[in-house]
């Protein structure tokens, strides 16, 4: 647990299993929009435990089954941002699910590739 971390310091879930817990995101950029969050503070997915790694999981598929029955929609992203270069700015791993809705863009093909402005379409 660190002390200047804001994910350590909530205690307030949606949901939460021994490792890991969800809340919804400050700054959704969709109905739902959740983070699934390991418990212990690590910086990176990759440092992860593998135990960790199922939790999440877990939690995600769980937090999914919520985000259809209270929004409906019609996908998802799910996504980890590893990284000050990939874009990660709390240094805490959190995943992020975000459902998402036929419409909410123009032409989503692509989806992920996105994070690098003109590599989404192929």
């Amino acid at each position: 647990m660190s002390n200047e971390c804001a994910f350590c310091q909530l205690n307030k879930y949606i949901l939460e299993n021994n490792l890991a817990f969800v809340i919804y995101d400050k700054y959704p950029v969709a109905k739902g929009h959740a983070l699934v969050i390991p418990k212990r503070h690590v910086a990176d997915y990759f440092d992860t435990t593998e135990q960790e790694k199922r939790a999440m999981q877990q939690l995600a598929e769980e937090i999914r089954g919520i985000q259809i029955a209270e929004f409906s929609p019609d996908g998802f992203n799910i996504g980890i941002n590893c990284g000050e270069a990939a874009g990660q700015t709390i240094f805490h791993v959190h995943m992020h699910v975000i459902s998402r809705h036929k419409g909410d863009m123009k032409d989503p093909a692509g989806g992920v590739r996105g994070v690098i402005p003109g590599k989404q379409k192929y």
